[in-house]
């Protein structure tokens, strides 16, 4: 992993007004080759003044000569955190800044006594062409990014995962898998604890109703009470099986 140069600091914005907010909208922007699908820019003043008040909003921004070279946005939930979106610009790629975002969200997370931090990634062998061919025009790869998660210590949740919206006519989005970063190493996670987390994320804006029947799902979906971790860069069994 690379060292992180020392002229590059990592912080937690807090000020609703801070620049940097905009800045880190621009690295989302540039970074993701869906950004339209992301939190947007104009709700980072809301999330870090803690207008969302059922959890908790972090976002951090990497900083060199106070240029915004990356940042992450996550959330506390009463048992995990959820990172939904991780970016670095195209010029800081490979000099460890990545590395440096995600240790400061796993301190953090540690620090309020949470397992560890959850997340969802595009798997390229879902991918539509479409979808391929923004990652080409934006200049990223879907591969490579699912081995920089691997590195970063993710890795992915043996379950047929998807995000309930978002996807074709509003339906659900079917090319993402679950990942998990523990705090400490663990071939396994408990079902229990990504239903609770999922059910955290999911139920302010998907409402309570809609929210348990996608649990159900889930569960339904599962092998048992406790969940295989593989490397981050394959996917579940579910769709393994069904792309054989």
């Amino acid at each position: 992993m690379p060292a992180v140069p020392p002229s590059v600091t990592v912080r937690r914005i807090t000020d609703p007004h801070d620049p940097a907010l905009a800045a880190f909208g621009e690295v989302q922007r540039r970074s993701y080759y869906a950004p339209d699908t992301l939190i947007p820019p104009q709700m980072f003043p809301d999330l870090v003044a803690g207008a969302d008040s059922g959890r908790r909003n972090r976002i951090l921004v990497a900083e060199r000569a106070g240029t915004v070279l990356g940042g992450t946005l996550y959330h506390l939930l009463p048992r995990a955190g959820f990172n939904s979106f991780l970016g670095i610009d195209a010029v800081a790629r490979g000099t460890g800044v990545g590395h440096a975002l995600h240790r400061a969200a796993l301190d953090d997370v540690q620090a309020h006594g949470l397992a560890g931090m959850f997340a969802d990634s595009v798997y390229a062998g879902r991918q539509s062409a479409e979808s391929r061919a923004a990652e080409a025009r934006t200049g990223t790869d879907p591969l490579a990014r699912r081995a920089a998660l691997d590195r970063l210590g993710f890795r992915t949740v043996d379950l047929g995962y998807w995000q309930p919206v978002g996807g074709p006519d509003g339906g659900p989005v079917k090319d993402l898998d679950l990942l998990y970063a523990p705090l400490h190493p663990a071939l396994q996670v408990e079902l229990k604890l990504v239903s609770d987390t999922l059910e955290a994320y999911w139920q302010p804006w998907l409402g309570g109703l809609h929210t348990g029947t996608e649990l159900r799902g889930l569960r339904e979906r599962a092998a048992g009470a406790s969940l295989k971790l593989l490397p981050a860069t394959e996917t579940a069994q579910y769709w393994q099986s069904r792309e054989s």
